[in-house]
């Protein structure tokens, strides 16, 4: 009676912008694709880890960096007490924390964890993109080879296929170690210094904290601007250089069908 009251006076609530209700007929495909994931990611050595949907709000400044449009503008923070806490805007960073927190390492010589479960970014809602959206995501720690870099593009490539889904291309790219990085970083300043009258003020501010950023950059004359740039595959070092051949060299005996995107910086 109360919600028939409210809707006749045109205060009927509704869900959240950006946010949706996932409704009974729906919910059997959300359930197809969660028990395809659990199903081929089991298959690889992958077990199923759930962290709490907020933490401490540092935990993803230093993560993610505080030069991020995620920490800047899309982060859901507010305080309880002397408290700040954040909903989590991905799910890397509290996966780290609870394997430090409970010493995962010591019970296995292999850790590898998957996650499914809602995320949260305040950002322009649009089709394919909400404020609250969901995602499947895995996380391979105390492992580190070109071949594991492989065999999880593979795996994701195997999930997709399970799915369903045909046709499609995995998208690659290397962003070296912190050395290739800090090199790159100073080679990309170099191209954009004289376009900065011509970026956005969002580019601006990347350009002085982590250039890297710019290529986040939804505006369409920066886009222009940057076609251009230098990519950071270029500026690899000869190790980063071998360990991302072997990459390419395992995915194509694994049978991926891949491109090179220079621009993926994460």
């Amino acid at each position: 009676m109360v919600i028939l009251a409210a809707e006749s006076q045109g205060l009927m609530y509704r869900a959240i912008k950006g946010t949706k209700d996932i409704l009974p007929e729906e919910v059997s495909k959300w359930q197809f694709v969660e028990r395809k994931a659990a199903a081929v990611f089991s298959l690889y050595g992958f077990r199923e880890i759930r962290t709490p949907i907020f933490e401490e709000t540092k935990l993803f400044e230093r993560s993610i960096g505080t030069a991020t449009d995620i920490v800047n503008k899309e982060m859901y923070t507010f305080r309880v007490g002397n408290e700040s806490l954040t909903l989590r805007p991905e799910n890397t960073a509290p996966v780290v924390r609870a394997y430090v927190q409970h010493s995962l390492q010591r019970r296995s010589s292999k850790s590898r964890y998957y996650y499914i479960g809602p995320m949260f970014r305040y950002e322009r809602p649009q089709k394919g993109r909400q404020r609250q959206f969901h995602q499947i995501g895995v996380e391979v720690l105390a492992e580190k080879s070109p071949f594991v870099d492989a065999e999880v593009i593979a795996m994701s490539a195997h999930f997709l296929e399970a799915l369903g889904i045909k046709n499609f291309k995995t998208a690659i790219n290397s962003v070296g170690c912190a050395n290739c990085r800090k090199n790159y970083r100073e080679t990309l300043r170099g191209f954009l210094k004289p376009l900065l009258g011509k970026l956005c003020g969002d580019c601006n501010r990347r350009y002085a904290e982590n250039p890297l950023r710019v290529f986040d950059c939804k505006v369409e004359s920066c886009k222009r601007e940057l076609q251009n740039a230098p990519v950071l595959i270029d500026s690899l070092c000869q190790e980063c250089q071998i360990e991302f051949q072997k990459v390419i060299e395992y995915l194509k005996i694994l049978d991926v069908d891949y491109i090179i995107k220079p621009v993926l910086v994460l």
